[in-house]
Order: C-alpha cells, then sequence, then structure tokens
C-alpha cells in the first residue's frame, strides 16, 4: 500500500508481482458517460487503469460507479463491494448528485464521504478524489437558478478537499477553470467530459500517482482517438438520454429549485443576499463538525 506517498509494495505471485487493483466509486462521471466505445461507455477510470503497472505487473480494474449515485450510495453499496475487492488504489468521485436532490444534506453527504474513505484508507488503498465543477455555470443557468447550485457545489467540494487532507487523498482539482473553460473537454451535455475530457482526468491523475512514485506504465495519450460524434449523435443523445436525464431531475430538484430562484430573488431585491451565504457557511461548518473536521471559510470557494 502506502506511507507518506512511497510506492506501493508489490505481492508475489509466482514468479511476478501481483496485479495492482483498482477500484473506481461515484456516479456517471466515473462510470464513463460521454466517452462511448464500441456501444458502452468506457471513461477516465479505464483509461487510467491500462497505464498504472509496469511492464511486469498488471493491473484489476473494477468499476463500481453507477448513473445517478448519491454520496449515500457510494457510501452504503458501492464501498463495501469495492472493500471486498481488497483494491491498492480506489477513486471516490460523487457529489454533483446530491447538490441536484430536493433532500440535499452537506452533513449527511460529510459523513457519507468520510465514512467509505475512511474505511478505504484503513485497509490500506491509495484514494483517488476530485473536487467537481458547479453544475448550474456548467449549464449557463441564469443567476437565480445558478446560485443555489454554486453554493451547493462549493460546499460539496470544500468537503471534499478537507476530507483528501484527512485520508491523504490523491486529489485533483475538477472545479479549476482550466478544465471548466475549456469547452473541447466536455460532451453536448455539459456535465460530463467527452472523450478528450476523460483522457485529461485520467492523464492527470496518472500524473499526480507518478509523483508519488505509484504509477508504473507510461502516461495515458491525451487526444482522441475514437471519431468524434457526429451532429446526429449529438442531437440522437439530446433526444433520448439527454431529454430522460432532464426529466428525472425535473420531477425531483425542479420543484425545489423554483422555491430556491423565488428567495435568491428576494434577497437580491432587498439587498440581503449575503445571509444566504452566511446560511450555506453555517451549515457547511456544522457538517465539517460533525466529522470532526474544522476548515477556514475562505475554502468555501474550493
Amino acid at each position: 500500500m502506502t506511507d507518506g506517498g512511497l510506492p506501493l509494495p508489490r505481492r508475489s505471485v509466482g514468479d511476478g508481482p501481483a496485479p495492482l487493483r483498482f477500484a473506481v466509486l461515484g456516479d456517471s462521471l466515473s462510470e464513463g458517460v460521454g466517452d462511448r466505445v464500441d456501444g458502452a461507455w468506457r471513461g477516465w477510470g479505464a483509461l487510467l487503469a491500462a497505464h498504472l503497472g509496469g511492464p511486469e505487473q498488471g493491473v484489476e480494474f473494477r468499476n463500481f460507479a453507477v448513473s445517478g449515485a448519491l454520496s449515500r450510495d457510494v457510501a452504503e453499496e458501492q464501498g463495501p463491494a469495492a472493500l471486498a475487492f481488497r483494491p491498492d488504489v480506489a477513486s471516490v468521485v460523487v457529489g454533483v448528485n446530491d447538490t441536484l436532490r430536493m433532500t440535499f444534506d452537506i452533513a449527511q453527504l460529510a459523513r457519507s464521504l468520510d465514512r467509505v474513505c475512511g474505511e478505504l484508507a484503513a485497509a490500506g488503498t491509495v484514494l483517488l478524489t476530485a473536487c467537481l465543477p458547479d453544475p448550474g455555470r456548467m449549464l449557463a443557468l441564469p443567476p437565480p437558478l445558478a446560485r443555489p447550485l454554486a453554493r451547493r457545489q462549493r460546499a460539496v467540494n470544500a468537503v471534499v478537499h478537507a476530507l483528501s487532507g484527512r485520508h491523504r487523498t490523491v486529489h485533483l482539482h475538477l472545479a479549476d477553470p482550466v478544465w471548466t473553460d475549456d469547452r473541447t473537454l466536455w460532451s453536448a451535455d455539459r456535465l460530463h467530459p467527452g472523450e478528450r475530457g476523460h483522457r485529461a482526468i485520467a492523464a492527470r491523475f496518472h500524473e499526480l500517482l507518478a509523483d508519488r512514485g505509484l504509477a508504473h506504465g507510461a502516461p495515458p495519450a491525451r487526444e482522441p482517438q475514437q471519431p468524434p460524434p457526429t451532429r446526429a449523435d449529438t442531437l440522437l443523445w439530446l433526444a433520448t438520454s439527454g431529454t430522460g436525464w432532464v426529466v428525472r431531475r425535473c420531477h425531483d430538484l425542479l420543484p425545489q429549485l423554483v422555491v430556491l430562484a423565488g428567495d435568491e430573488l428576494r434577497h437580491w431585491a432587498r439587498g440581503t443576499g449575503a445571509r444566504l451565504d452566511r446560511r450555506a457557511e453555517q451549515a457547511l461548518s456544522a457538517a465539517l463538525a460533525a466529522v470532526s473536521l474544522d476548515v477556514p471559510r475562505a475554502r468555501m470557494g474550493e
């Protein structure tokens, strides 16, 4: 496993090292949505797995991620399955779906992520984590709709950032403008990476792992190798899977988002918008305190 970033010891099997075990936990981003190969999602996890082991060491890869998963699903369902696999390296990247639910609870998210990360870290697994883009900004929603989602995602990222320090994870800032402002990295739905984006994530995680002596293969190629989707492919996806996604979110989030937008407009009209920020910061502080973490208010934006 690892001790302060030292390389993983190689378990011997016969005359060579045992394969390195790599598990991916999370939602659609980690499932591979946006990077379709031969009719199935591939994604950054599979791209990274192919380049982790050295010339004499293979890699066993398991993707436990499920589209639509919440942090609670990762802790209660994917976590135990991953622990049974006994991974050397595991990614835990989740949180956007939590922000898109009426049931959003930053304290519950903090407990769930601390649980799954803690259990994997206690088993000696090297963890990969990431802060994620604000969905309202990615979808270019109008300010009254975007601001509530932005507060939620900032809080999620603050929790993930704090837990990355606690569990000494390999951490990637996918919320930074270098990622979010480059439209060539993102697919037609604006929420999932395309092949170029998945390759960029895999390459950056490989670079961070190599810096710790934990990646021994050559880095993944960054340039797409599949033909780009045609306009017809994109329109078909938006008319089928994309429409289904919008309908599911409308049933779940839209009623509450309308309420949140109304609250946003009222505070804007009164010049009291800062109260909403303070309310979010208080909820974040309480969530972090519940898992014995203390993060300065300035970290709310990370």
